[in-house]
Order: structure tokens, then sequence, then C-alpha cells
């Protein structure tokens, strides 16, 4: 079975596992703000260690590849690309939503449902797709500003699970009749190891030169507030 070191960074969860098949064998995750750049590969020596491994032993590397935090996102896979070029082995993506949606699925698997995880985009705006049992995509990713009637097209038959940091700031506005939202659901590598396991088997690989973070929106940087600067 492959050997596969999964980073996600595309909020502030930094999250690093170690799988073996679809399995996670070791892993290390932090909530708090701003370490991904000094956690990264401290938590990658780490999970290695912990497992009796060393980087020669990985057969790939899995990286979350968003939408979330531009910096968080070009943190990791930054990282990511420099661990394969060293050891000369596949890079492989995770769409961050459809990562999250299998780690919902593992607690909330039920007919007829329908996931919905959010990513925090900044005042009413989340990132977001919605999932079906099966981890199907069946409305895209999107960066989508929040009304009452955002999901009416699909809550007919269907229960929504809403989760993710773009959550709970929707639930006041969401009509709330088959509508469930749940804590404790966020990106983690947790949840890569069994996409990354079914891409490696399909050498569904990236191009390390050419493969870029999945912003889907531009990065708008904020206006300096020292003076003399803009």
């Amino acid at each position: 079975m492959a050997l596969i070191l999964n980073i996600e960074t595309a909020t502030q969860v930094c999250s690093v596992g170690l799988s073996n098949g679809k399995e996670i064998i070791s892993i290390r995750e932090s909530h708090e703000k701003n370490i991904h750049a000094a956690k990264l590969t401290v938590f990658s020596e780490e999970v290695l260690r912990e497992a009796g491994k060393v980087m020669k032993d990985l057969d790939a590397v899995a990286v979350s590849m968003g939408p979330g935090s531009y910096t968080g996102l070009r943190i990791g896979i930054s990282a990511a690309k420099g661990f394969c070029y060293a050891l000369d082995i596949p890079l492989i993506a995770i769409p961050t939503l459809q990562s999250m949606a299998l780690g919902a699925m593992a607690s909330f698997d039920k007919k007829k449902a329908l996931f919905c995880p959010m990513i925090d985009a900044r005042r009413m705006e989340v990132y977001t797709a919605l999932y079906d049992q099966h981890n199907n995509e069946v409305r895209k990713t999107e960066a989508l500003i929040i009304d009452e009637t955002s999901f009416d097209a699909e809550i007919a038959g269907n229960t929504i699970y809403f989760f993710g940091d773009g959550a709970e700031k929707c639930k006041d506005l969401l009509d709330p009749k088959g509508m469930i939202f749940i804590d404790g659901i966020h990106p983690s590598s947790r949840s890569m190891a069994h996409l990354s396991h079914e891409k490696f088997e399909t050498k569904s690989f990236e191009d390390l030169a050419y493969f870029e973070p999945y912003y889907l929106k531009d990065f708008i940087a904020g206006k300096s507030r020292v003076k003399g600067l803009r």
C-alpha cells in the first residue's frame, strides 16, 4: 500500500497526516492561527517518526488544493512541492471541500442527505459546494453570498448538513426546515487519506512545475496602515 504524507493548510487549521493505504496511521493537528510556516515541517517530521518511517519511504505527497486561505494554501502547496521535488515522488491534489464533506459523512451517513461544507470567505460570503452521500459533487464549488433562498432548489426531498467555519454565520439566514448545522467538522488531513489513496491508485498526479492552488477568487491585499506606505 502507498505511504502518503497528507497536508492540510487551507484554513487556520494546520494538519499533517501519514496514511498507509486509506488509513491514517499518524497525525498532528493545530487550530492555532498563523502557525503553518512554523509547524508544517515539524509536524511532517513527527508523524513520520511516530510511524517509524523516514522521508525517503514516502510514495507520494497529497495536499489540500483549496479553496481557502491564500496564505495557508501557498504555504502548504509550496512545502508539498518541495518534498516531491527532493524525493522525486508524485504530487496529489485534494479538493478541500470534498475532503471536508467526506469527513462529515463518517458521522452523518444518511440516504437523501446532502453535505454542504462552508469555508468563511468574509462578510456573508462562503466557499461552498454540495455533495451527495457518495461524495459526488452535485453543486459546483463557488464563492457564494448567502441569503435565505440560497438552497431552496436543493432542500426539496433532502436533508442538508451544513458545517465548517463558514456555516455558523449562516444559521440565522437559512430556513431551518430540513437544514442541520453540525459542529466539529473542519478541514483535516484525516479525511484526505481515502481520496489521496484513490488518486494514487489511478495515477492522478499533478504537474509539479505548473500546479497552483485553487483560490477561486483573486487575492486582494489589504491597505497598509503604516503611514507613508500604500
